[in-house]
């Protein structure tokens, strides 16, 4: 054998060998390495799981009455995958089965449609989660309907019926709350493929909105999982495990469930009431804060709607008004989520602003009926001369002109137009040290954060909106080209970058674009009667499991302290005492046996309602009580609701009507909410079965 026959030889023994080695290598990594793996895979092609949802705990008030709890339904469900299977994709079936329950055809069609199958702007009651769990069509069914469906699988294939466990929102003592609990409802494809780090299943239901999402994953336990191994034939052979599911750990809130009934309805009645004195009164919010801790003890927005519709299952037209503006979109949370011009009732941080800039607090000052600022006049409310008075007086009867005069003049000091490169802006400052453009730090989803209309949001402001005035005629709409309209357009191409007169002066009695929460001024106010410390707004107490076990706490949060001196704040009390004394809230609190502290506020808006009215002022009135020794503080707000006083006023005493046990004017012994004059600091013990205390 020569040379070249002997290489050939060892080439092809090192290729063979070189392959023995390859194969051999990749069958370890198939039986050994990855062994684990690829059983695992196999497993799950022939084992199915059967999941037992889990309980979903309690959300109870701070007495521990629930006021979100769990009972039993009877759900008739659709199952997408047989009925799909169907000559006409289940039309006749789901026809049948509509006419049975006696429900809308479409409706049961949108129901059983995913989103993504629906046209754009069709897709309301579309069905959330995935088509290979059961739809459920309603869940409060009649058990001889039921039994019909389950008797005649041939009128009804892919229909089921069985008993399950439905999120039930009682609503004792007439309460809703839907803005505060939120609602279940199935997941989502989103929710499955999320890297949250959360096991999932199909099956489950999790929360949407409100506390039933913000603390979902107490609440919803750990579902108990059944893994059967099948065969080819689907025939079980095995059971691999059967855990049984643990129910969800139970949140104590800060919630008071009569005061949560008494806030609703009064801020309802502010809404009637607005509307009796001609005002489109569409939309409102009000809020109940204990100013010690933060911690929120209602909360209310308006319209409001049905939580339990979740569950019952909504039609078409339910799931479009909940985001209809002709409805005034009751699913907005008003509270937390509505941005308002605060008018009169930012007074009080004109008044920090003054006593920055050096301004005398008590001294008399001019309110004259109107002030010229450059070229145009800018009038006191009714265009009213109520001569001279001092700074308390002035915030007790509401004055706007003392305030165009300090502002102008201050604006003027920091170089108008063309500002020095280091403004004192006293008034922006003194906002800056409420921390308005922070958010409260609820523990509610979807939290709007506050506009500070300051040099900063006037930049941002005319960089986005800048090609639209320089270009207005050709950009505007035919209904937009009023010569006002215009002429404001022009004014915005050359300076909207800057801060001008008007905006200061309108900045200083709340109107312009600064815009706050109800919630936000809430906290504002709280920080004015409790001294000065800004606390973070809490719904929670704690979670605790069944067996009354704490698992976690959530403590009152400082989140900062008024930068002004104490005796600006002493001053602040004393003059939103004098408002309900002898000011604008007079009249509503004539004769209140409490000692009330507030401030009322008329915001004018611009723009119409969507039938082409012009939108109405928005009725504010801000407060703390007791007077001497505050713990409450109460805020209520009334879109397009009119003067401060006559709605929100007096819908703001109805709520301390509540907590104080006032019937007339008299305060009737064991009628108040908190005999003690205080929240509850202890944790109750909690039952499905608590009943609430008598209403006062």
């Amino acid at each position: 054998m020569n040379q070249r026959s002997r290489l050939s030889l060892l080439v092809v023994q090192i290729l063979i060998v070189s392959l023995l080695v390859a194969l051999l290598g990749r069958l370890f990594y198939l039986q050994i390495a990855a062994g684990p793996k690829y059983r695992d895979a196999a497993l799950s092609i022939q084992s199915r799981d059967v999941v037992a949802p889990a309980n979903r705990g309690l959300i109870v008030d701070a007495y521990g009455v629930p006021m979100a709890l769990n009972k039993v339904g009877l759900a008739i469900t659709i199952d997408r995958i047989e009925i799909d299977k169907q000559p006409d994709k289940g039309v006749e079936v789901m026809q049948r089965l509509a006419k049975l329950l006696k429900l809308n055809y479409n409706d049961v069609y949108t129901n059983t449609r995913l989103c993504g199958e629906l046209p754009v702007g069709e897709r309301a009651g579309c069905w959330t989660g995935s088509r290979y769990q059961p739809i459920p069509i309603t869940k409060e069914a009649d058990p001889d309907i039921a039994l019909q469906i389950v008797e005649r699988p041939d009128q009804f294939p892919g229909v089921d019926a069985q008993p399950i466990s439905i999120r039930s929102y009682p609503g004792l003592v007439n309460v809703n709350a839907a803005h505060v609990l939120g609602y279940v409802g199935p997941l989502t494809e989103e929710d499955l493929t999320k890297d949250t780090g959360k096991q999932y299943y199909r099956s489950e239901s999790i929360g949407k909105a409100g506390l039933e999402i913000q603390y979902d994953s107490y609440l919803r336990g750990i579902p108990g999982i059944r893994t059967l191994i099948v065969d080819r034939k689907e025939a079980i052979t095995r059971e691999s495990q059967n855990t049984k599911p643990t129910a969800g750990d139970h949140l104590v809130t800060s919630l008071d469930i009569r005061l949560q009934a008494a806030a609703e309805q009064a801020l309802a009645d502010a809404v009637k009431r607005g509307r009796a004195n001609g005002y489109t009164s569409d939309s409102g919010a009000a809020v109940v804060m204990d100013i010690r801790t933060g911690r929120i003890l209602a909360l209310a927005s308006y319209p409001t709607y049905d939580p339990n519709a979740f569950e019952k299952g909504l039609t078409v037209q339910q799931a479009s008004d909940l985001f209809s503006e002709k409805k005034a979109v009751p699913a907005l949370n008003r509270a937390l989520q509505g941005l308002f011009a605060p008018a009169s009732t930012f007074k009080t941080v004109s008044v920090v602003a003054a006593a920055a800039a050096g301004y005398d607090l008590n001294a008399a000052y001019n309110c004259p009926s109107e002030v010229q600022v450059g070229t145009r006049a800018f009038q006191n409310f009714d265009s009213k001369n109520q001569g001279r008075m001092n700074m308390k007086k002035a915030i007790a009867v509401s004055c706007d002109t003392i305030w165009y005069q300090i502002a102008f003049d201050e604006w003027l000091r920091d170089g108008g137009l063309r500002p020095k490169d280091n403004p004192n802006d006293y008034f922006f400052k003194a906002a800056q040290s409420f921390q308005i453009t922070e958010k409260v730090g609820v523990d509610l989803p979807s939290e709007s954060r506050s506009r500070l209309a300051d040099r900063d949001y006037k930049k941002s402001w005319f960089e986005q909106n800048k090609d639209f005035y320089c270009n207005y005629k050709t950009r505007a709409t035919k209904a937009q080209q009023t010569p006002f309209l215009i002429q404001l357009a022009a004014e915005n191409c050359v300076d909207g970058d800057k801060v001008r007169a008007g905006d200061a002066v309108n900045f200083s009695i709340g109107q312009g674009d600064t815009v706050v929460t109800p919630l936000k001024l809430t906290q504002m106010y709280a920080a004015i009667g409790n001294g000065g410390t800004i606390w973070q707004a809490l719904v929670a107490k704690a979670i605790v499991k069944t067996d009354g076990t704490v698992v976690k706490s959530f403590a009152p949060n400082k989140l900062g302290t008024l930068t002004t001196a104490p005796s600006t704040v002493k001053f602040l009390q004393g003059a939103l005492r004098e408002v309900v004394v002898s000011g604008t809230g007079a009249g509503v609190f004539a004769g209140f046996p409490i000692e009330v502290s507030g401030k009322t506020g008329t915001g004018q808006v611009f723009g119409r309602n969507p039938n082409g009215t012009l939108k109405d002022d928005t009725s504010w009135f801000a407060s703390y009580a007791p007077s001497k020794k505050p713990r409450f503080a109460v805020v209520m707000m009334v879109g397009q609701g009119g003067f401060g006083a006559s709605t929100s006023g007096v819908g703001v005493r109805q709520i301390y009507e509540a907590i104080f046990g006032v019937k007339g004017n008299k305060v009737v012994p064991g009628a108040a909410i908190y005999p003690n004059g205080k929240p509850p600091t202890d944790l109750p013990k909690i039952s499905p079965a608590t009943k609430p205390k008598e209403a006062p």
